[in-house]
């Protein structure tokens, strides 16, 4: 198992009012606090020894895990663009070449803190900030974006989470707008040892079905325009009724 942590508190989130879901999204921070900053795991051997812990090392992994939400969806020049669960995607991703306005939410205080310090000194036209919290209180204005994508983390929460998150995503988006977001697909065969890496990594993993998901979908009033499955994400193009 992993070691003691020695990375920021991830207790009180701002405008937290649900305690009964920090259990679940205490440890989600913790671990990623844990990577942004760069800290070792402390893995059993037989995990170290499983093909896909040696491409993690390799740094092969993240291409297969990586959702490329633009495929589906690339922001245009000025749409405002949410990110939940961002990381530093600011960092990462093309947003200087879309000339898109980013605005971001997570709940690591380290990738928080990594975006709002450098961001401004990437494009400070471009960045407009990122906000701790979890994904289902987003501290920004009812229809206000026109893109919000949600990608690489709901497998870390059970589905009924998701319909707090849906409704919330819902307020924000303008009428009409994209929402991008993406499930493991249980079936696919990296799914089970990612999800035996990820839980040694300290974040469990729910591997929900497929079918769960559409439900879940329909019952939030979603039209799904497009979807796209890569080799551990199903990725969906949602608009709300």
């Amino acid at each position: 198992m992993s070691k003691k942590s020695s990375s920021p508190s991830v207790s009180n989130f701002p405008g937290t009012d649900s305690p009964v879901w920090l259990p679940l999204i205490e440890p989600v921070a913790e671990r990623f606090n844990r990577e942004y900053q760069g800290e070792s795991f402390e893995l059993p051997d037989e995990v170290e020894a499983m093909p896909i812990f040696r491409d993690r090392i390799a740094g092969s992994l993240a291409a297969k895990t990586t959702s490329p939400f633009w495929k589906l969806v690339q922001p245009k020049k000025n749409q405002h663009c949410l990110d939940i669960g961002c990381g530093v995607s600011f960092l990462i991703y093309p947003w200087r070449d879309w000339n898109a306005l980013f605005y971001g939410q997570d709940i690591s205080t380290v990738a928080c803190d990594a975006l709002n310090s450098r961001g401004p000194q990437l494009n400070s036209k471009l960045f407009k900030g990122v906000k701790r919290g979890p994904a289902h209180l987003l501290q920004y204005d009812a229809d206000q974006f026109d893109i919000a994508i949600a990608t690489g983390l709901s497998c870390y929460y059970p589905i009924d989470y998701w319909e707090m998150v849906l409704s919330e995503v819902k307020r924000v988006l303008k009428p009409k707008g994209s929402f991008i977001f993406d499930v493991i697909d249980p079936d696919l065969p990296l799914a089970e040892d990612w999800a035996i890496l990820e839980t040694y990594l300290g974040t469990e993993v729910y591997l929900e079905a497929i079918a769960d998901w559409d439900h879940l979908l329909a019952k939030a009033n979603t039209t799904v325009v497009k979807q796209e499955t890569g080799e551990l994400f199903r990725m969906y193009h949602l608009r709300f009724a």
